[in-house]
């Protein structure tokens, strides 16, 4: 379920584009990531970085798009999204204790630094790559095909990179907490008698 709330701006966009063309679905792109952030705020009182981040640049690049009626900008959009994962992902390993990956993923998982280290360079790596892939297709396809591409290639991209990183992370894994751990620790003992 969390997948397809993450994903509804840009299903919105791709239905939208499918019925009314480019600026009615730059519209509702920017309209489906405020109400994502509004729902995200009203279901857990906490703000999503990601969703925020997302929104914000939808707002700016679809903005101008619509001012300018040039779809060039808002097709930029998830190049400029993805280099700026790939910045704050490697600025995090100069800045602060912990790469980002490793902050995010720390309460699940037990692994040596080193692993987290090449982890977030991973996570840097397929955000630098996303970016370059985006602008190919935005300057060798025509627009659909790039709406096409949006909805199903970076999906299917982001899955097989995860697939894979789950496979290479298995590896690495020295402990994965039982949530029935923490219960049974909580568990008062039974009283006999």
């Amino acid at each position: 379920m969390q997948l397809l709330f993450d994903f509804f701006p840009i299903v919105a966009f791709f239905a939208a584009y499918k019925f009314y063309g480019m600026y009615v679905a730059t519209g509702v792109i920017i309209v489906a990531s405020v109400l994502q952030v509004a729902v995200h705020w009203l279901r857990t009182r906490t703000v999503n970085k990601t969703h925020v981040i997302s929104a914000t640049l939808i707002i700016i690049f679809g903005g101008i798009t619509l001012y300018l009626q040039n779809p060039l900008y808002i097709q930029w959009k998830p190049t400029v999204l993805y280099w700026l994962f790939a910045a704050v992902a490697l600025g995090s390993e100069f800045f602060g204790d912990k790469p980002i990956i490793q902050r995010m993923m720390n309460h699940a998982i037990d692994m040596d630094a080193g692993a987290w280290r090449f982890l977030n360079r991973m996570w840097v790596g397929f955000f630098l790559v996303m970016g370059f892939v985006n602008l190919y297709v935005v300057y060798n396809y025509d627009e659909n095909t790039w709406v096409n591409f949006k909805l199903f290639g970076f999906l299917g991209l982001t899955f097989l990179f995860v697939l894979a990183q789950g496979f290479w992370m298995h590896s690495k894994i020295r402990y994965i907490p039982d949530i029935n751990e923490d219960k049974r620790a909580t568990a008062s003992p039974k009283n006999e008698d």
